[in-house]
């Protein structure tokens, strides 16, 4: 079984490796959908959407209205950091191939209940253009 919660943020960043317009600092309207998949417990709930919200709206709350950088984009870190701007220091390239793994790993290391069986996530940098991972917990 199944159950689904999307959660929506505002952040910028731009890609150092992009030979193209995403070379430039820009921002998205970001969305994630989050998947647990698992067996329904005693109540038929494989994980209350409440609990879903206290798991990711932490993780979705450190990354809103800031700039995500990588470490190795010096120019930028000092930019921001001599603005006095919220933002966000991460060790890889800002993509959304790379946030899924960030939420991956962090909802990896919550406390999850033990009938969770997988996690997938869908990073939407747009409307139209996502990435996506999954990972098999317990193996």
């Amino acid at each position: 079984m199944k159950i689904a919660k999307e959660f929506r943020w505002e952040m910028g960043h731009r890609l150092q490796c992009h030979k193209g317009k995403c070379f430039n600092l820009h921002g998205h309207s970001y969305k994630l959908l989050v998947e647990f998949t698992g067996d329904a417990e005693s109540n038929g709930m494989v994980l209350d959407y409440f609990d879903v919200k206290k798991i990711i709206a932490p993780i979705v709350d450190e990354l809103d209205h800031t700039v995500i950088i990588s470490k190795d984009d010096f120019e930028l870190k000092e930019a921001i950091q001599k603005l006095n701007s919220a933002h966000v220091i991460v060790n890889y390239e800002t993509t959304a191939e790379n946030l899924c793994h960030y939420f991956l790993d962090k909802i990896k290391n919550t406390n999850l209940p033990q009938n969770i069986s997988e996690i997938k996530v869908r990073i939407f940098e747009t409307e139209n253009t996502y990435a996506e991972d999954e990972i098999t917990l317990g193996s």
